[in-house]
């Protein structure tokens, strides 16, 4: 049986601002977004990579890095 494995982008980075105790309102400002946008954005499971390395920038943490253990894991996976 093949194992499904997901990644959420929009829900990483949203753990992370709750972890920083940020609002999404202050990354929004960070990023040039409106609170509205950024929210619709985050829903997503995938992000525009410039948006993600302006979001990486602003929290100090390299999201594309999180995108590179995923990618890590299911090719483990996928062999």
């Amino acid at each position: 049986m093949q194992r499904k494995m997901t990644l959420h982008i929009g829900e990483i980075i949203s753990q992370k601002i709750k972890e920083e105790g940020r609002t999404k309102t202050w990354l929004a400002e960070q990023v040039g977004r409106d609170k509205s946008t950024l929210c619709k954005m985050l829903k997503n499971n995938s992000i525009c990579s410039y948006l993600l390395m302006r979001i990486s920038i602003a929290m100090k943490h390299n999201f594309f890095d999180d995108l590179s253990m995923y990618y890590a894991e299911i090719q483990q996976y996928a062999g």
